[in-house]
């Protein structure tokens, strides 16, 4: 394979490696190593974007806020799918629209944080960086950069991978299978009871469509989309190929890449990365943003203007959507672009528990999807989707919802490796007021 040129461009938030010897060493193995997903599969997925921007679709993002070699598990995995799939069926229940179907998945492994360093009990460190850059134990050793963590994090992506293919192409993802996703996971609550109530509905017309024997395939398997923040670009890079059917180059670590709000900066290395792929994109979008930044995203991102390139996700916080997210919302449809927008309700809702752990308040994630909904009604643009931190398991690291999380038990199962998730009965119960949403 050719070598690709890429120009030397400042590039935020990347490890600082101690041995650039290893360093070559890890991303000359990467180069070797087989694409985890195909170029054709992100255009199909980039396709299946365009009919959400033009209304006809709705999408759903979700999964771990960072993977971990640890949970990279089979029950782990299934939780998770099993998880999103209740979810888009809520979703598509409640809309009538298709349901796209992307997983934080499969890649996640590096997070941006705010400082080099954190300190505990006078002990100065590097800060954790994600189990492809370093160690999450509070140790010397551990906390080292090593580059052949991204090799593990490759493999541990495409088992990742594999199963998730398996699942979705394999039976259990068939519609049919509604009651089984919900056996001992929301049975005896009451969004579990809502949910079994719909898992009924379909059981119904599916005996009615197989009377009138009509048995569509699509029922049988799913679309599931792997995606993750292309954060360090020692591990993206060398993972860049040219398409034997176009001559374009794709990243194919994951079918959909997104850029930060930390890594977005016009000049930098992260935009040029992903303006030279065909992989459909995201773009997370903060409170500081501009009007004069979405444009020029727009033109260094998608000069040709095609539907289903970009996505901006907006990540406000509830306090600041309706007044931030308009003026943005608007000028990203002025040159003729049509992007879809999703709503990211977790980042800007962040704040620190009275215990000290780090948490969110399931009403401040549901109060900012209401705002994001309210302004594209009054913009007239469609909502397109949504993106969730969320896990399969029964944590309790996000306060509030169904079960009424308070301070005080966020520590009995706090698992996340950096920030707080909604488990499984609380992202099944933003799914149904979504639905709701979306219905009305």
């Amino acid at each position: 394979m050719p070598q690709i040129q890429w120009p030397d461009l400042p590039a935020a938030q990347q490890p600082t490696w101690p041995d650039q010897a290893a360093l070559a060493a890890a991303r000359a193995e990467l180069e070797t190593l087989p694409p985890l997903i195909f170029a054709g599969e992100a255009d199909q997925l980039r396709n299946a974007l365009a009919k959400a921007a033009h209304g006809n679709a709705f999408v759903l993002t979700a999964g771990d806020c960072a993977e971990t070699f640890k949970h990279n598990t089979a029950d782990s995995i299934r939780g998770r799918l099993r998880t999103v799939l209740q979810m888009a069926v809520v979703l598509t229940y409640g809309s009538t629209l298709p349901v796209i179907k992307i997983g934080r998945i499969a890649g996640q492994y590096f997070k941006p944080r705010s400082g080099e360093n954190e300190t505990v009990n006078g002990i100065t460190l590097p800060v954790y960086r994600g189990d492809a850059v370093n160690g999450v134990d509070f140790t010397a050793e551990s906390r080292i950069p090593d580059p052949f963590r991204m090799v593990k994090a490759y493999h541990a992506s495409s088992a990742t991978l594999n199963l998730v293919r398996a699942f979705t192409q394999g039976g259990y993802a068939d519609l049919r299978e509604v009651h089984s996703w919900n056996q001992d996971f929301v049975q005896q609550t009451k969004t579990g009871d809502k949910y079994e109530k719909i898992a009924s509905d379909i059981d119904r017309a599916l005996a009615f469509m197989e009377a009138c024997g009509v048995d569509p395939s699509e029922f049988r398997t799913v679309d599931f989309y792997s995606s993750h923040e292309a954060l360090v670009l020692d591990y993206e890079k060398p993972l860049t190929r040219v398409d034997s059917r176009t001559g374009k180059l794709y990243d194919v670590s994951a079918h959909f890449l997104w850029i930060g709000d930390r890594t977005r900066q016009l000049d930098g290395a992260h935009l040029d990365f992903v303006s030279r792929i065909s992989n459909p994109l995201g773009v997370k979008i903060g409170p500081n943003t501009t009007v004069e930044e979405i444009n020029r995203i727009l033109e260094m991102l998608d000069p040709e203007k095609t539907s289903g390139r970009i996505t901006f996700i907006s990540r406000m916080g509830v306090e600041k959507i309706k007044e931030t997210l308009p003026p943005l919302m608007t000028a990203s449809f002025k040159s003729g672009h049509q992007p879809l927008w999703v709503c990211d309700p977790m980042h800007g809702n962040t704040r620190t528990a009275s215990t000290g752990h780090k948490t969110r308040e399931f009403a401040d994630v549901l109060g900012e999807v209401v705002g994001f909904f309210e302004v594209c009604r009054v913009l007239g643009v469609h909502p397109g989707g949504i993106h969730i931190e969320l896990t399969g398991d029964d944590v309790t690291e996000c306060t509030g919802g169904m079960e009424g999380l308070l301070d005080q038990d966020l520590p009995s199962r706090y698992e996340t490796a950096c920030d707080p998730r909604l488990n499984r009965v609380q992202s099944l119960e933003l799914a149904f007021r979504v639905s709701e949403m979306l219905k009305s």
